[in-house]
C-alpha cells in the first residue's frame, strides 16, 4: 500500500525490535520515513539494526529494554519524552515463546516471567506511552502483537496461550478507555516465521508448521508489518478493538493437506 508519506516523521516505538518480527515492523515504517524508538532487552544488537535498516543514529532512539522490570520501562518513556514529548504510535511486538512443559511441573518463577513479558510489559508500556500522548494530545495508535494461540491450548504451551489470551482482553480494555483521547488499540495475530538466528527452530519443526497452514507458506516480511501499518493509518481511523489474523489461515483449526487420491 502506498501510503503517499503519510508517516513520515511521525515517531514510532517499537518494542523487541531486534527479533525477527520487530526488525520487519521497524523496516516498513523506516521505508516510509517514520522517525523509530528501537527497544530490545538485547540492546547491544540495536545499533546493527540501526544501520540495516539505513536509520540516522542520530535521530534514531535505542534502549535496552528489560521489561519485567517496571523502572526499565519508565526509563524508556522518559527517554521517548525528553527526545520527542510523545509517540504518534507505539508497538508492543516483544514477547517470549517457551514451550515450558506441562502444568503440574512449571516453576512458578517461570509462569511469571512470561505473564509478565507478554502482559505486564504492554500494560505498563502502554500506561506510560498513553499518559505521554494524552498529555501532548496526540491522536495516536497502538498495535498489540498477538497471536493465534490465543484461541489454541497445546499441551506444553498452556501459559503462553493464556497470555495472549490475557492481551487481547487487555487490548480490548485500553482501546475502550482510550478511545476518548482518539488513541486506538487493536491486535494483530502474526503467522508463523521460521525463526531466527537468536531464537533457532530446527528445520523439522518448521516443516511440521508449515504443513499445517491453509496458504502453504510461512510468514514473510510484509505481511504482519503491513497489517501493523494499515491498523496505524488513516485508513483505518475508525478501527480500534480489534483483533485481526495475519497468518496465512493458520489459527482457523486443524488443516489436513489435500491428496491426490
Amino acid at each position: 500500500m502506498n501510503y503517499q508519506g503519510e508517516f513520515k516523521g511521525k515517531r514510532v516505538v517499537v518494542t523487541g525490535a531486534a527479533g525477527i518480527y520487530g526488525g520487519w515492523i521497524a523496516a516498513a515504517f523506516a521505508r516510509e520515513g517514520a522517525t523509530l524508538c528501537l527497544s530490545d532487552m538485547r540492546g547491544d544488537l540495536l545499533p546493527a539494526v540501526v544501520q540495516k535498516l539505513g536509520l540516522d543514529p542520530a535521530t534514531t532512539l535505542t534502549h535496552a529494554t528489560e521489561l519485567e522490570s517496571v523502572e526499565s520501562i519508565r526509563e524508556l518513556a522518559a527517554l521517548v519524552e525528553r527526545a520527542w514529548g510523545a509517540p504518534d504510535i507505539v508497538v508492543n511486538n516483544a514477547g517470549v515463546y517457551p514451550r515450558t512443559g506441562v502444568l503440574i511441573n512449571l516453576e512458578p518463577a517461570e509462569y511469571d516471567r512470561i505473564m509478565n513479558v507478554n502482559v505486564r510489559a504492554p500494560f505498563l508500556v502502554v500506561q506510560s506511552m498513553s499518559r505521554l500522548m494524552v498529555a501532548q494530545g496526540v491522536a495516536g495508535a497502538v498495535v498489540n502483537i498477538g497471536s493465534g494461540a490465543a484461541r489454541q491450548m497445546p499441551t506444553g504451551s498452556v501459559t503462553y496461550c493464556m497470555s495472549k489470551t490475557a492481551l487481547e482482553r487487555l487490548s480490548k480494555g485500553q482501546a475502550l478507555e482510550l478511545a476518548p483521547h482518539k488513541i486506538r488499540v487493536n491486535v494483530v495475530e502474526p503467522g508463523f516465521a521460521p525463526g531466527s538466528d537468536f531464537s533457532y527452530l530446527p528445520p523439522d519443526y518448521v516443516e511440521r508448521m508449515t504443513a499445517r497452514i491453509p496458504l502453504g507458506r510461512n510468514s514473510e516480511p510484509g505481511d504482519a508489518a503491513g497489517m501493523v501499518m494499515y491498523l496505524c493509518s488513516q485508513s483505518a481511523s475508525y478501527i480500534t478493538g480489534a483483533v485481526v489474523s495475519c497468518d496465512g489461515g493458520n489459527s482457523i483449526g486443524t488443516f489436513q493437506p489435500a491428496t491426490n487420491s
